[in-house]
């Protein structure tokens, strides 16, 4: 008795680069199909019969596994639906050896395998798979050549000014491949650019087009889905406010070229537009149109190289400053805290102070070399009496750069008509002031003297208060919800050594004493050296 064949259950995958043909009655994908269904029933014998399911993917491209038939193929090979994939040729399933690698591992995990019914091999031999993997890459070299080919020939294109597809811009309408003003969407076009040359501002623009009730252009897309019809946004407008179609260019990547389209605007009225973008770029990058602008944004990093941004806390009457890190939303690194009016003063002292030196060391060079060492010198002399504003234009103009680190500040910079790159490193340290994690910057430095500390001032001012109380008779109403303990522990301060008070109250005093570690000392000793050794003076 003949043992009948083990039933193999076979899945036939047919795949079309492109959509063209595929509205025709019999297609590509059907003379795919017919072609493996009849392979399937020469192997009858074998017990090979074909699934109902379809698997195509017209208008997909090889050069990925993210196509929906194909990804559904595998999930029902690792359920067990499917014993053989069956292809017309092997570039049919992939063009890709790494995919094809992919596809491998998911069928041998699944004891599943795959034919083609054009190329006769067998995988489950070393042989076998050796000529595989030569068809493979022939076939991803015909890929990547077509690919250059196709790029290739829209560049040579786009340099002849052709429209070589994309989204079709908005004042043009376009047929047989070429585009033609829209006359309707051409005025507002034209309204848009004249009302920015005005407002220079494109929110204000923004909000005169929704006042009008103007929109975007309603595009119905072959399913059915409906896009556009809205008014305009700010990145909307701003694309179309700085793209080249509309004076008859086209842009291809980095380069613009003359096209064959006719233009909409002027090339006098799309200059001045391109000026005003940078008038603003320059502006926001300057901080001209902040009302409280800050010396280092979009300059300072933190120590993981992070841009910081400026933040404020206000209390009382009084505002302070810093500069923390810019996290992104769910990102749960720490975040750095930098006092803004310490850095920044340093970072003007350091730049001032190094422009001197290397003034001094070129002082005469070569007559070549005067006009920059005067114009340095000049800068040098200024810097430090200049408003924020013109600050922010020479650490622009220098290209600084300031980074913080756990241990040091470092700050480059390149001066005017130098091309080495000055850097300098500031010894800092990393103290902890309540809940607060901040750098302070080492005394001692020569380049810039720190704020006094608020909270060790306010200590002083009520450790002299509470002396008044506690010896003289003399009440502070500052004091008033103070407990006797704590009364007597800040007239214990106010015995500290003069040279202690003078350092806290001109910001010299070491970059760890907080008015926490002051006030948690216990027994502050009256010896006034034993306490400048208590409290890490040198």
């Amino acid at each position: 008795m003949v043992e009948r064949a083990k039933r193999k259950r076979c899945a036939i995958y047919t795949r079309k680069s492109t959509e063209d043909g595929l509205e025709q009655d019999f297609n590509s994908l059907d003379a795919q199909r017919e072609a493996c269904a009849a392979y399937i029933l020469s192997q009858a014998s074998e017990g090979w019969e074909a699934v109902s399911e379809l698997y195509d993917d017209g208008g997909w491209s090889g050069g990925n596994m993210q196509r929906p038939a194909l990804v559904q193929l595998l999930e029902d090979v690792k359920v067990g639906k499917v014993d053989i994939i069956v292809v017309y040729k092997v570039d049919r399933l992939t063009r890709a050896l790494a995919d094809f690698a992919k596809i491998v591992e998911i069928l041998d995990e699944n004891e599943a395998s795959f034919v083609s019914v054009t190329q006769s091999f067998n995988t489950t031999t070393s042989m076998g798979r050796l000529t595989l993997n030569v068809l493979l890459s022939f076939a991803q070299f015909e890929r990547e050549v077509t690919g250059e080919r196709i790029r290739d020939k829209v560049a040579a294109s786009k340099k002849k000014g052709m429209w070589m597809g994309g989204g079709v811009p908005f004042g043009y309408n376009i047929e047989e491949r070429q585009l033609l003003i829209n006359e309707t969407e051409a005025e507002t076009v034209r309204y848009v650019f004249e009302q920015y040359s005005r407002l220079k501002s494109v929110p204000q623009v923004v909000d005169e087009l929704a006042a009008k009730d103007i929109r975007t252009r309603t595009r119905v897309y072959k399913s059915g889905r409906i896009a556009g019809g809205i008014h305009f946004k700010t990145g909307t407008l701003t694309h179309l406010l700085q793209n080249p179609v509309y004076v008859g260019k086209v842009r291809h990547k980095d380069e613009i070229y003359d096209g064959v389209h006719q233009p909409i605007i002027s090339d006098e009225l799309f200059e001045r537009v391109q000026s005003s973008f940078s008038e603003n770029r320059r502006d926001n990058a300057l901080g001209r149109k902040s009302r409280n602008p800050s010396l280092l944004t979009g300059i300072i990093t933190d120590p993981d190289g992070k841009p910081m941004t400026p933040a404020h806390a206000k209390k009382d009457s009084k505002r302070y400053r810093y500069y923390v890190t810019r996290q992104m939303p769910g990102d749960q690194s720490d975040k750095w805290r930098m006092p803004a009016g310490e850095i920044e003063r340093l970072v003007i002292n350091a730049v001032s102070k190094k422009l001197k030196s290397t003034v001094s060391d070129e002082q005469g060079s070569a007559a070549v070399l005067s006009e920059a060492i005067s114009k340095r010198n000049a800068i040098a002399s200024s810097l430090l009496e200049m408003n924020i504003l013109e600050q922010r234009q020479v650490l622009a103009d220098f290209n600084t750069r300031v980074s913080i680190e756990e241990s040091a500040i470092s700050l480059e910079f390149t001066p005017p008509e130098q091309d080495q790159t000055v850097s300098i490193s500031i010894k800092t340290k990393l103290v902890s002031k309540g809940r607060d994690l901040k750098l302070a910057i080492a005394a001692g430095e020569g380049l810039a003297k720190r704020d006094p500390d608020p909270v060790l001032l306010r200590l002083i001012a009520h450790a002299f208060a509470a002396q008044d109380q506690m010896v003289r008779g003399i009440p502070s109403p500052m004091l008033s919800e103070y407990s006797k303990r704590h009364l007597q522990q800040l007239t214990r301060l106010s015995y500290l050594a003069p040279d202690i008070i003078t350092a806290i109250v001109d910001g010299t005093q070491p970059v760890d004493l907080t008015g926490r570690k002051v006030l948690r000392l216990g027994s502050l000793p009256l010896c006034w050296t034993a306490q400048r050794a208590m409290l890490g003076f040198k």
